[in-house]
């Protein structure tokens, strides 16, 4: 018997190199130092509209109180799964404070808003089962679509009268059917149009589902999302949500009916086989919630919103598109993949952290910079954004 010493990885030499001749390769930027609004990344001090940090609650006075008071309680670990030594009386709390905050019976945390939806949609359905799903939802709710083993219809985005169509020809299907959409879409930073989904959820006997990972802390109520936005609580039977954006720390978790949550607890796969959260985490978490129920909250968020208003429209002012976003997030549109890499590329070397996002993120030929406005950004550093924005953008011919 011969053997060689051939690598079985070495295609991905090759993947890797197409990618660079596309201009489509990137480097993780390392940041030094606090999660803010300015920053440095790989040494070089940016203004940074690159963070889901919307409330500039990673660096807040009273979270970090919270996760050192934890630390001296409760230690640095919970040492083993939720559903053997690894919940802990904050767990529970934190979860009873979220459902509260979200007005639902129950809620139980995952370790991330990733995990939170591919894990209860892979739980709650199966083989025998539909999903209809806008076709821009997040990677992890069309994941765990796959996972469920479950047929998926996917309709155009936010049409209505289109999901209507498919709930429509669906109407008689034997098993169960899930309706399911982002509340906040990432990429483009528009609002589901959740009302209607869920006039057709209540018509055609839909599980009706949210994702309101970017909308959690920024819509609604002192944050509490596109159900209270929309007005339709009590019309939605899974809302997921993330604590590793405006929330500041890390997580995800899923709110619904007391049975729903016990549910999950025997059969959401992420939750069964992952560590709970450390107790500095959950005890964050806990801050956030608190501080976002509150009159500081809401002048956090107020101030996020004033944000957003000032640079989306200097920004179109100047000629870029931000397309239908209707939230913080502002995708900047430019087309090409390899056109947008140096954009942003030739952005950071002038001072402004602005990410491109090309395919498979996006679509072939719809290739963006992801840019993102916080509480924290300074009107002045939001004026200089732009300003150079504007420069870089005309030497790429993106603005006349």
């Amino acid at each position: 018997m011969t053997t060689t010493n051939q690598n079985p990885l070495a295609y991905l030499h090759d993947q890797l190199q197409e990618m660079q001749v596309k201009g489509l390769h990137f480097h993780l930027r390392v940041l030094q130092g606090e999660q803010k609004a300015r920053a440095k990344f790989d040494g070089k001090d940016v203004i940074n509209l690159s963070s889901n940090n919307y409330l500039g609650l990673t660096t807040n006075r009273a979270l970090r109180r919270a996760a050192i008071e934890a630390i001296r309680t409760h230690g640095v670990g919970a040492g083993a799964v939720r559903t053997i030594a690894g919940t802990m009386d904050l767990h529970m709390a934190l979860e009873e404070q979220i459902a509260k905050f979200k007005g639902t019976e129950a809620c139980v945390v995952f370790q991330s808003g990733f995990t939170a939806n591919a894990g209860t949609v892979a739980a709650i359905l199966g083989k025998d089962d539909l999903i209809i799903s806008d076709e821009l939802n997040h990677a992890s709710i069309i994941d765990g679509c796959k996972l469920s083993k479950a047929t998926i219809k996917v309709f155009r985005h936010k049409d209505v009268a289109a999901c209507e169509r498919l709930c429509k020809e669906t109407e008689n299907w034997p098993g169960r059917k899930l309706l399911i959409t982002d509340g906040v879409f990432s990429m483009d930073g528009d609002i589901a149009p959740l009302a209607g989904l869920c006039d057709l959820a209540e018509k055609y006997d839909c599980i009706m589902m949210v994702d309101d990972a970017h909308a959690s802390g920024v819509l609604g109520r002192n944050g509490r999302g596109t159900v209270d936005h929309h007005g339709c609580h009590g019309r939605v039977h899974i809302q997921v949500g993330t604590l590793s954006k405006a929330i500041g720390a890390m997580g995800g978790y899923v709110c619904g009916s007391r049975e729903l949550v016990d549910f999950l607890y025997h059969r959401a796969r992420p939750f069964l086989f992952s560590t709970g959260h450390p107790p500095s985490v959950v005890a964050t978490c806990q801050a956030a919630i608190t501080l976002l129920d509150s009159s500081d909250g809401e002048k956090l968020i107020k101030r996020l919103w004033a944000n957003t208003r000032f640079f989306q429209r200097r920004i179109t002012k100047l000629g870029f598109s931000i397309g239908l976003s209707q939230t913080p997030i502002t995708p900047i549109h430019v087309g090409e993949a390899a056109k947008a890499f140096e954009f942003s590329r030739r952005l950071y070397d002038a001072g402004v952290y602005a990410p491109a996002v090309g395919f498979p993120t996006v679509a072939e030929g719809k290739a963006r910079l992801r840019a993102i406005v916080t509480a924290t950004h300074k009107r002045a550093d939001l004026e200089r954004a732009c300003e150079i924005m504007a420069e870089v953008g005309r030497g790429l011919s993106l603005v006349s």
